[in-house]
């Protein structure tokens, strides 16, 4: 039996106990399927909470429509950025199935600390008196604030860590030594979208409509008892699991062969230069000792080091030479990790400004929604809800995709994932600079009918269906769908063992990079604008003298600039080749 166990084990894999992961026991879609179940009831609690958020702010925490925006958008930004530091503890020092539990733990604390501050009204500002304007509403003062935040960085914590464990986690399940295991795991990222919008529909109508109708504390209520409920549902299929051992800090990897090349590369140089003044001084009559004679022929030393080192950034290479501190040496295949992640950065960053698009729907969008005239005929939408489009569109696409769409183009292009990682980065990338010149036609069209009613200064909803926002809506889930999906797989792929957790977490810091962009640009047009007109462009507290419009055209105008900017690097990146003996 210990013999048969040992030639199934999968080098380095563990069960939730810590012993070898076995070949047809653990692994494999079914032990997938908990996380995609788990996945539903975190976003769940995640979205019932940012989705609404920006209202609760202005209306109950009596923030400015841009503040409320800004806390939205960094809130949102520290949640996903931090799952970069949730995939460096899996990597480095905790396995992902540790990583989720805690983490999860921690967004209960958060999520039970905001309900108690919505079920209390002691908690919160006294309500605005009838008559007067928000102006003249009481802020949140020091001590409710600060308990607002904690809440909500503690929620931000625990988002950061699911993310940065709960999709590695999914995608180790399956054997890329085998192309079955390979489609499989490429068939887990796509529903692992699809699960993330089922709780988002869940979230933005469901639990939406009681943060309106019901109260805030009871929506509160509902994503604090998903979140705990996932505990549990995650740790039904622990006996199937199989986890990554943690193997070091792929960061400290990173690190060593940069500062190793550095080095060597000016040692080097300082040598040859030393020795090349003293041959050809004709005053220098002292011999070349041995060691300089080394030195001269340093370049030759190189090549033969690296004779199986790839020709890109050659200036890594040097990092497998004799290094000044022992601690510094670099093997050839640390320094081809390095390459690789090195080579994903400019895609990376150039899928951000998407993600700054993305950040429009939980801030402004919602706002202009908040305006218009809600209603499905004798049922009123909650403006939170207007998420429900892309949603919905997301959930049809991607079983689409991955059964119809995706099977044809591997037919064509004869390749395993039949549309590449990148072409579906680049086209989510071409639907957003879409998407943001439809919301600014959209933009235009509710203001001018705003002033033809003569509504510019009322509270009265706008006689405009807010249909019209949905469009822009529509667009910027179908770029998301692209995008997200592609991302992960495109950097779970890429990227070396060691460092996949970190890797994939990349998805979610461009997210969050791209909250941040977001709250940066409002503030940098505000300060440009207002320093030019009497008023800027996105200040105040009401929307219908925002120039919201304008804004759109900007992020229109800099997603093109951006998506010229994929299309050079996209076009020079080459995959690293399939290698059947890495599990």
């Amino acid at each position: 039996m210990d013999i048969e166990a040992s030639s199934n084990a999968w080098e380095g894999y563990v069960d939730w106990r810590n012993r070898p992961a076995l070949r047809g026991r653990h692994g494999g879609m079914l032990a997938a399927s908990f996380v995609l179940v788990v996945e539903v009831l975190e976003n769940l609690a995640y979205l019932a909470n940012a989705s609404n958020l920006v209202l609760y702010l202005t209306k109950f925490m009596h923030f400015s429509p841009s503040n409320s925006s800004n806390i939205v958008t960094n809130f949102m930004g520290t949640s996903f950025l931090l799952a970069v530091l949730g995939g460096f503890l899996a990597d480095t020092y905790l396995t992902t199935f540790s990583i989720y539990l805690i983490s999860a733990a921690i967004e209960f604390m958060g999520l039970l600390i905001l309900t108690i501050q919505a079920h209390i009204p002691s908690l919160k500002p006294p309500s605005c008196v009838a008559g007067n304007t928000k102006s003249l509403c009481q802020e949140a003062d020091d001590e409710k604030a600060a308990m607002l935040f904690t809440g909500l960085y503690l929620v931000a914590l625990g988002v950061g860590g699911i993310k940065g464990s709960l999709p590695p986690h999914g995608a180790q399940q399956f054997d890329e030594a085998t192309s079955g295991g390979r489609k499989q795991r490429s068939t887990f990222f796509n529903y692992f979208v699809f699960s993330l919008s089922c709780g988002a529909l869940i979230a933005v109508t469901f639990v939406v409509w009681i943060e309106d109708n019901k109260g805030w504390q009871w929506g509160l209520g509902v994503a604090t008892a998903a979140i705990l409920v996932s505990i549990p549902v995650f740790l039904l299929g622990a006996a199937t699991y199989r986890t990554k051992i943690p193997i070091g800090s792929p960061i400290t990897t990173v690190f060593k062969v940069v500062t190793a090349a550095i080095i060597n590369n000016c040692k080097a140089r300082n040598s040859s230069n030393a020795v090349m003044s003293r041959v050809t001084s004709p005053s220098e009559t002292t011999e070349i000792t041995e060691g300089e004679e080394i030195n001269i022929n340093v370049k030759k030393k190189v090549q033969e080091q690296s004779q199986s080192l790839t020709g890109s950034l050659k200036f890594l290479n040097g990092a497998v030479m004799e290094p000044v501190h022992a601690k510094l040496r670099c093997k050839e295949k640390e320094v081809e990790e390095v390459k690789i992640v090195i080579k994903t950065l400019p895609i990376f960053l150039s899928t951000i400004m998407l993600n700054c698009c993305l950040a429009q729907l939980s801030t402004f969008s919602v706002q202009q929604s908040a305006t218009m005239d809600t209603r499905l005929g004798s049922f009123k939408v909650p403006p939170a809800s207007l998420p429900v489009f892309p949603v919905i569109f997301i959930m049809i696409l991607a079983p689409v995709y991955n059964h119809i769409i995706a099977p044809f183009a591997r037919k064509i292009t004869k390749t395993e994932t039949g549309i590449t990682h990148l072409r579906r980065i680049g086209t989510g990338l071409f639907l957003s600079i879409v998407a943001m010149a439809v919301a600014a036609l959209v933009e235009m069209k509710r203001k001018k009918v705003a002033s033809k009613f003569g509504l510019l200064d009322s509270a009265k909803p706008l006689p405009i269906t807010f249909l019209w926002v949905a469009l822009q809506y529509s667009f910027l889930g179908s770029a998301d769908l692209f995008t997200l999906a592609g991302m992960m797989e495109f950097f779970f792929t890429e990227a070396p063992l060691s460092m996949r957790s970190v890797a994939t977490a990349l998805a979610w810091a461009s997210l969050a990079m791209g909250y941040f962009l977001s709250t940066v640009l409002v503030s940098i047009v505000n300060r440009l604008t207002g320093a030019f007109a009497a008023t800027p462009w996105l200040s105040g507290s009401n929307l219908n003298y925002y120039h919201l419009e304008r804004f759109y055209w900007l992020m229109c105008v800099l997603s093109a600039i951006n998506f010229l900017h994929y299309l050079f690097w996209a076009n020079s990146y080459k995959y690293r080749p399939t290698r059947s003996t890495q599990h």
